[in-house]
Protein backbone atom coordinates (compact mmCIF):
# COMPACT_ATOMS: atom_id res chain seq x y z
CA UNK A 1 0.00 0.00 0.00
CA UNK A 2 2.36 2.53 1.24
CA UNK A 3 5.40 3.53 -1.35
CA UNK A 4 7.42 4.68 1.65
CA UNK A 5 8.85 2.45 4.68
CA UNK A 6 7.73 3.35 7.87
CA UNK A 7 11.04 3.83 9.50
CA UNK A 8 11.21 6.66 6.99
CA UNK A 9 7.86 8.91 8.27
CA UNK A 10 9.38 8.04 12.00
CA UNK A 11 12.66 9.64 11.17
CA UNK A 12 10.14 12.58 9.64
CA UNK A 13 8.21 12.96 12.51
CA UNK A 14 11.06 12.76 15.00
CA UNK A 15 12.96 15.26 12.42
CA UNK A 16 9.53 17.53 12.43
CA UNK A 17 8.96 17.64 16.25
CA UNK A 18 12.23 19.48 16.17
CA UNK A 19 12.22 21.36 13.27
CA UNK A 20 13.42 24.78 14.86
CA UNK A 21 17.09 23.01 15.01
CA UNK A 22 16.80 20.66 12.29
CA UNK A 23 15.59 22.18 9.59
CA UNK A 24 18.47 21.69 7.64
CA UNK A 25 18.06 17.77 7.94
CA UNK A 26 14.84 17.71 7.84
CA UNK A 27 14.93 19.31 4.21
CA UNK A 28 18.11 17.01 3.29
CA UNK A 29 15.93 14.08 4.67
CA UNK A 30 12.95 14.77 2.55
CA UNK A 31 14.43 15.62 -0.47
CA UNK A 32 16.43 12.83 -0.53
CA UNK A 33 13.31 10.69 -1.05
CA UNK A 34 11.87 9.40 -4.49
CA UNK A 35 9.13 11.27 -6.39
CA UNK A 36 6.83 7.84 -5.16
CA UNK A 37 7.82 8.16 -1.27
CA UNK A 38 7.22 12.06 -1.34
CA UNK A 39 3.60 11.47 -2.66
CA UNK A 40 3.10 8.49 -0.14
CA UNK A 41 4.13 11.02 2.77
CA UNK A 42 2.18 13.54 1.69
CA UNK A 43 -0.90 11.12 1.44
CA UNK A 44 -0.58 10.09 4.66
CA UNK A 45 -0.39 13.58 6.22
CA UNK A 46 -3.67 14.31 4.31
CA UNK A 47 -5.34 11.20 5.60
CA UNK A 48 -4.04 12.45 9.43
CA UNK A 49 -5.49 16.06 9.07
CA UNK A 50 -8.28 14.65 7.66
CA UNK A 51 -8.29 15.77 3.95
CA UNK A 52 -8.77 12.13 2.99
CA UNK A 53 -10.26 9.39 4.49
CA UNK A 54 -8.00 5.98 5.26
CA UNK A 55 -9.54 3.93 2.62
CA UNK A 56 -8.84 6.95 0.31
CA UNK A 57 -5.42 6.33 0.29
CA UNK A 58 -5.10 5.77 -3.41
CA UNK A 59 -6.42 8.88 -4.62
CA UNK A 60 -4.77 10.79 -2.13
CA UNK A 61 -1.41 9.35 -3.25
CA UNK A 62 -2.83 10.21 -6.95
CA UNK A 63 -3.74 13.73 -5.80
CA UNK A 64 -0.10 14.25 -4.50
CA UNK A 65 1.48 12.97 -7.75
CA UNK A 66 -0.19 15.33 -9.99
CA UNK A 67 -0.60 18.42 -7.71
CA UNK A 68 3.16 18.43 -6.71
CA UNK A 69 3.82 22.33 -7.60
CA UNK A 70 6.59 23.04 -4.70
CA UNK A 71 9.04 20.97 -3.24
CA UNK A 72 7.72 18.50 -0.65
CA UNK A 73 9.65 19.30 1.97
CA UNK A 74 8.94 23.36 1.96
CA UNK A 75 4.88 22.09 1.46
CA UNK A 76 5.15 20.02 4.49
CA UNK A 77 6.82 22.40 6.42
CA UNK A 78 3.92 24.68 6.37
CA UNK A 79 2.21 22.26 8.45
CA UNK A 80 1.68 24.00 11.70
CA UNK A 81 1.05 19.77 13.28
CA UNK A 82 3.25 17.69 10.49
CA UNK A 83 4.39 14.91 13.30
CA UNK A 84 0.64 14.82 14.54
CA UNK A 85 -0.94 14.22 11.30
CA UNK A 86 1.66 11.58 10.22
CA UNK A 87 1.41 9.96 12.97
CA UNK A 88 -2.76 10.24 13.15
CA UNK A 89 -2.59 8.93 9.07
CA UNK A 90 -0.32 5.72 9.85
CA UNK A 91 -2.81 4.99 12.67
CA UNK A 92 -5.66 5.59 10.26
CA UNK A 93 -4.04 3.47 7.95
CA UNK A 94 -3.69 1.23 10.69
CA UNK A 95 -0.10 1.61 11.01
CA UNK A 96 1.89 2.17 14.58
CA UNK A 97 5.35 4.55 14.22
CA UNK A 98 6.06 4.23 17.64
CA UNK A 99 8.47 1.04 17.73
CA UNK A 100 10.43 2.47 14.65
CA UNK A 101 10.16 6.34 16.75
CA UNK A 102 11.81 4.30 19.53
CA UNK A 103 14.38 2.74 17.67
CA UNK A 104 15.56 5.94 16.59
CA UNK A 105 15.58 8.02 19.84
Amino acid sequence: MLKINTDKIAEIIILARDMSRGEREFNAFVSGLDEEEQASLVAVMWIGRGSFDALEYAEAYRTAITEASTPTEDYLKGSPHLADHLENGLDALGISATAEEDDLY
